[in-house]
């Protein structure tokens, strides 16, 4: 997800609901089937939200030069290039982070598996009063989204810039009732994520969604504080490429992650389409897929 979408998690809603799906076909050959085979000549079909970002023309162009052709399915909505891997209309999707999918497939009883990073879209803390997190008084106060997974991530990157404690250590299902205030420095008010910017004169800083720092006169550089892309509790948020579980090892599969984390058009692309905020993982799979395995239990211990 770019730092376009770091509102639709919660219920596994959709923000742009404007384009229709965009083809329905297998991959041919080999390339669904998890073999080791040689890539040439395989068609591999990606669903993705936004087929015009930048990195995706050098991406495919980077694939072919390695005989793999990639067709782009264009979604619509978030809600649907998960189902559509699952039922095999497309081959592999990249759109998502790690805690959409682990919704996701605890919802629907599905396996998708992540096969790859991609980027993470950091969440910011700002401030119209103080320039460092080390300048807050404490007990003053910080805002924070008031829908359930922004909070959360909101809330984990408050405990990574040392301003409150999380009695779970932090998970992607945190919440105001996790906050150790005897420990934490600030207090956190929530607040509905549309006007936290517009609450910045009467607290001391806010997380704001990055729908909405641009929109309230701020830059992505105006942050004080930030994920740690190195940090675990950042790691639910990290974006991937999902694959179905059957195919977590196939070779062409594993390739084209490979030339999107490494080739340099792919990566200039990506940070342009991104406002120059996406920082690029190379993060190792088996950590991708036991964040996800946590990030789901996690989930399931909240129901």
């Amino acid at each position: 997800m770019s730092r376009r979408t770091t509102s639709v998690i919660a219920a596994l809603a959709a923000v742009p609901l404007f384009v229709a799906l965009a083809g329905c076909a297998t991959a041919s050959s080999e390339a669904g089937s998890g073999s080791a085979g040689s890539t040439e000549d395989e068609v591999v079909k990606i669903g993705v939200v936004g087929k015009g970002d930048e990195q995706w023309p050098a991406f495919v162009d980077a694939a072919a030069e390695e005989g793999i052709t990639v067709e782009l399915v264009d979604f619509g909505s978030y809600e649907q290039p998960n189902p559509a891997l699952t039922e095999g209309e497309i081959d592999l999707n990249q759109f998502q982070h790690i805690v959409y999918l682990a919704e996701y497939n605890n919802a629907s009883g599905a396996d998708l598996t992540p096969i790859g990073s991609t980027a993470i879209y950091p969440l910011g803390l700002y401030s119209t009063k103080y320039d460092d997190v080390k300048d807050i008084p404490k007990g003053e106060t910080v805002a924070v989204p008031d829908d359930a997974s922004n909070q959360a991530r909101a809330l984990n990157v408050l405990q990574q810039a040392g301003l409150i404690e999380l009695k779970s250590g932090g998970t992607p299902y945190s919440d105001l009732a996790d906050v150790d205030t005897d420990k934490s420095e600030v207090k956190v008010k929530a607040l509905e994520a549309a006007i936290v910017p517009t609450s910045l004169p009467d607290v001391a800083a806010a997380i704001i969604n990055n729908d909405f720092v641009e929109p309230a006169g701020l830059s992505f550089e105006d942050a004080i504080a930030q994920d740690d892309p190195e940090d675990a509790g950042a790691l639910p948020y990290v974006n991937i490429f999902a694959a179905r579980a059957e195919d977590a090892d196939n070779e062409t599969y594993l390739k084209l992650v490979e030339i999107f984390q490494t080739n340099e058009d792919v990566q200039k692309g990506l940070l342009k389409s991104s406002g120059d905020t996406a920082v690029a993982l190379q993060t190792p799979v088996e950590d991708l897929v036991a964040s996800l395995e946590k990030v789901q239990k996690d989930a399931d211990s909240k129901k």
